[in-house]
């Protein structure tokens, strides 16, 4: 396989929960004005895990329809990226692995910065496949973002999981191989071990995301990346959605354009916001659900080439390219991903905090979940400080 032969995501599917919170039901328990969610933040409703939901089952119904289209058989690698792991020494993706029957001739790794892991997989998953083109790699991004009741934070939460399937001659997205790197030592956004809930300095992390933004686009142009002028669109991670349009301001400009053109910045990353909008922060997955809504929704995209800003708190990032692969209109899941996002049924206020306060005693004794998903995996309870997960 020669360096120029393209590698890239040959197919993605995503999952989100079984509940919804609109931001109107927050708005009205905590005399918010609703603009300050709708357009101060570009966010309407939030994904709510329900009690037998977590970033397993997740995962798991984000990534079995991409095995029941292409098989496991080429599937020698799964790469699962979170940042609400449910286990300090096993990967996440193993239980996925089972859930979904892969073969066990396979590695099973988590992996682990903020945001920006699922880049991160992705871009070890494009060398595993330019190593032997043969081979497939699973990567699945799958985060709850959680954040304290009436905390500032609580109206940025969603939950969602995305698998793309990383192969030689893909069928969406070529990934080229410029990459722009960045990584700072910053206190943005973390959360140490003993807590569930993530600690955030908001100004601080705006601030922290354009240092970002700026070092990963001038390291892509030092790597011999595209000029500006060459993307069709961008997709940013979305922590919440206004974040992007000030992300593409910033490096419009750093780049020395004006960003007043509301039709240009809307042009730009305009169809990537409507998935993350109403499913909210899906940390890891949120690039990549701007991703699907960017394929689902734009005219035609073919040849076409599409800048992506990973960024992941504390901080990494990453700038890389994409090129939309001819045809790639026959292999989307708009109707599936539509329906994902209907189908969720909306909880009062008070069901929400009831789940968000939810969690397991951790004596180690028997704990069963109540059967809420209508998902195809479910987390069926706890025993002997063991998670115990049913195929529907």
């Amino acid at each position: 396989m020669s360096n120029n032969s393209a590698v890239g995501i040959h197919d993605l599917s995503f999952a989100t929960t079984r509940y919804v919170l609109p931001h109107a039901a927050l708005a009205e328990y905590n005399g918010t004005e609703i603009g300050k969610y709708h357009i101060g933040i570009g966010q309407r409703s939030m994904s709510v895990p329900a009690a037998d939901e977590d970033i397993v089952t997740l995962g798991a119904a984000a990534a079995a329809p991409i095995i029941a289209r292409h098989g496991n058989d080429r599937i020698r690698t799964v790469v699962f990226a979170t940042e609400s792991s449910i286990d300090q020494a096993k990967a996440a993706g193993i239980y996925v692995h089972s859930l979904l029957g892969l073969q066990s001739a396979c590695r099973v790794v988590e992996l682990k910065q903020a945001c920006y892991g699922a880049t991160a997989a992705l871009q070890f998953a494009i060398g595993l496949v330019r190593r032997d083109p043969d081979q497939q790699v699973l990567v699945i991004a799958s985060d709850v973002s959680k954040y304290e009741l009436d905390s500032p934070g609580e109206a940025t939460q969603g939950a969602a999981a995305v698998a793309l399937l990383v192969s030689a001659d893909p069928a969406l997205v070529r990934i080229e191989n410029a990459s722009g790197l960045f990584t700072a030592d910053v206190m943005d956004f973390w959360r140490p071990n003993y807590r569930d809930a993530a600690l955030v300095d908001g100004q601080e992390s705006v601030q922290a995301y354009l240092q970002a933004v700026e070092g990963a686009w001038k390291d892509y142009g030092q790597q011999g990346g595209r000029s500006f002028e060459d993307f069709a669109a961008f997709c940013y991670h979305q922590p919440f959605t206004k974040m992007a349009y000030k992300a593409h301001r910033h490096l419009l400009n750093h780049v020395g354009l004006v960003d007043t053109d509301k039709d240009d910045v809307e042009r730009a990353i305009g169809q990537t916001v409507a998935y993350n909008a109403v499913i909210g922060n899906s940390y890891t997955a949120s690039v990549y659900l701007g991703l699907a809504a960017l394929l689902d929704q734009a005219e035609d995209l073919t040849d076409r080439a599409i800048g992506f800003l990973s960024y992941g708190s504390g901080s990494v990032a990453e700038f890389f390219a994409g090129t939309v692969v001819p045809g790639y209109q026959a292999h989307l899941r708009s109707e599936a991903n539509l329906d994902a996002i209907a189908r969720r049924k909306q909880v009062t206020y008070a069901e929400y905090r009831e789940l968000h306060e939810r969690s397991f005693p951790t004596d180690g004794g028997d704990y069963s979940t109540p059967t809420e998903t209508t998902g195809p995996f479910r987390l069926a309870g706890l025993s002997g400080h063991k998670r115990i997960y049913q195929t529907r």
